[in-house]
């Protein structure tokens, strides 16, 4: 395994940070951009790795490649149209440590060619793939590192559903990146629940007036769900705050209860909170288990197309536990933290259990189901 695959396996979600001055679907973007600058400043953020485009369609050269390459350690993903040996050969030359391969535009004897010349060389590649058809050649020509693109290259058009269903469907062998289209932790989240080692951002970042402090944020933990939610003014509340999940509870017995599960921003995840039997038109379900005499059994799975994501370790229902934060911190994987959080201990209990996602809801309401806009805002920006 190379150091560009490595980098991407590294826990948790991992981001590949990218440097383009301009897109053919947005136009410019940052014209002026410093790739040796933005390079740096990306490692400094947490990238796993930086692509740079040297396409001059994105406004790139290689001399952009060999600029990152001056400033930067981490490893350097070289995007571009490539198709012959002397186009991986001028990648690695400029210091780059992996090399697109687009499978919509190569045959898989090209492909495999392609491979061969750059296992040669001691490059890597991102063999990217836009449909079923192209993942499946990806998998056959035994790509280590897949990349499966929202973006329609032909039309421009994301279809980020298709992508997660792409995502849930590649080998777990692979290293999979989710590509285009990713502007917010909730969408960045889809893509890790789904599969993917790693999301591939660009235009967002390039956007932003500070590129490296927008992909901080994007691969941030913990998330931060905001539940018990009954009304779209809440919801709305919640995600001008800056939550990123919001929960609808469907469980009968609940003071809490939804009539339904409400839309939700692009920024935010949508949870079915369900007792017992997994329900709900919604990104994710968190199902606990029934118990007698309550309204829900302790703790709970969150659950994605039926297959466990994550573990909610919670409170028993109306009762405290001394032991609550020890009793998370010792839970393996991904965990989402809930059970008497609001904005006065949030922050300690992510000190000291480091979830996955936090979960607040009675503590954040005027009366059940009904929401305190103002302590929302300050839940949040605690848990940040």
């Amino acid at each position: 395994m190379g150091r560009f695959e490595e980098a991407l396996r590294r826990p948790g979600l991992t981001a590949i940070a990218e440097v383009k001055r301009r897109s053919p679907s947005a136009g410019d973007l940052r014209p002026d951009a410093d790739p040796g600058a933005i390079a740096a400043a990306y490692e400094r953020a947490g990238a796993a790795a930086v692509s740079i485009l040297v396409d001059e369609r994105f406004g790139g050269t290689w001399d952009d490649l060999r600029a990152a390459r001056a400033s930067a350690t981490l490893p350097l993903l070289a995007k571009g149209f490539f198709s012959t040996d002397e186009d991986l050969r001028a990648a690695r030359e400029a210091g780059a440590d992996a090399a697109l391969l687009l499978l919509r535009d190569l045959d898989d004897a090209a492909v495999r060619r392609l491979l061969v010349f750059a296992a040669e060389l001691g490059l890597e590649t991102l063999v990217e793939a836009h449909d079923a058809a192209e993942l499946e050649r990806a998998i056959a020509l035994a790509a280590p590192v897949i990349g499966i693109n929202a973006r329609d290259l032909s039309t421009f058009r994301i279809d980020r559903e298709a992508q997660l269903r792409l995502v849930a469907s590649a080998p777990r062998d692979r290293a999979v990146v989710a590509e285009s289209g990713i502007e917010s932790r909730a969408q960045g989240a889809a893509a890790e629940l789904a599969g993917a080692e790693a999301i591939l951002v660009g235009s967002a970042l390039m956007r932003a007036h500070d590129p490296a402090a927008k992909l901080a944020e994007l691969v941030s933990r913990p998330l931060v769900k905001v539940c018990g939610l009954t009304r779209e003014e809440d919801v709305a509340a919640a995600a001008e705050a800056g939550a990123d999940l919001a929960g609808f509870v469907l469980a009968e017995r609940s003071p809490r209860r939804a009539a339904a599960v409400l839309p939700v921003p692009g920024t935010m995840l949508s949870v079915a909170v369900v007792v017992g039997e997994a329900e709900g038109d919604a990104d994710l379900v968190q199902l606990y288990p029934a118990e007698e005499g309550k309204v829900r059994g302790r703790d709970a799975v969150l659950l994605r197309d039926g297959e466990e994501v994550a573990r909610v370790v919670d409170l028993p229902w109306q009762e405290e536990d001394p032991a609550h934060l020890e009793r998370a911190r010792a839970v393996e994987g991904r965990v989402m933290l809930a059970g008497g959080l609001g904005p006065e201990n949030v922050r300690e209990a992510i000190a000291a259990v480091r979830p996955w996602a936090v979960d607040a809801s009675s503590s954040l309401e005027t009366a059940p189901g009904e929401k305190d806009h103002g302590r929302i805002r300050a839940y949040v920006d605690a848990a940040r």
